[in-house]
């Protein structure tokens, strides 16, 4: 395995010959069915230079899913934006917009804030 040291690095070195290193396995969480999804939208303005956003939280599941659902969002609101660390981030005030659609597609949508 080629790069395996750098997983090991900070391990003190053991004396004991039986020793195997095991690495923490990061198995992504499986994504829940929409019917079971509980997103929260939300409008943004902070640290964002006074620019909106509608901010999508609460998504379970793995990245791929994530970026997926972002695209189809910014696609249907016509804007840009970024899907990442579990968060929707969509470029301007598009919170009703953005509910809707969810609703439509079968997740359970509840709207934070003002």
């Amino acid at each position: 395995m080629a790069g395996d040291w750098k997983d090991r690095l900070g391990v003190v070195f053991s004396t004991n010959p039986d020793f195997k290193f095991e690495s923490e396995s990061t198995e992504e969480a499986q994504t829940l069915p929409a019917q079971k999804q509980n997103l929260r939208v939300q409008l943004d303005k902070k640290k964002r230079a006074g620019k909106s956003v509608t901010l999508i939280t609460g998504f379970v599941g793995t990245d791929a899913d994530l970026n997926a659902l972002g695209k189809m969002l910014k696609t249907k609101c016509g804007v840009g934006g970024t899907a990442k660390d579990g968060e929707i981030l969509i470029q301007g005030d598009f919170v009703i917009r953005v509910m809707d659609i969810l609703t439509k597609e079968g997740y359970k949508v509840k709207k934070i804030g003002g």
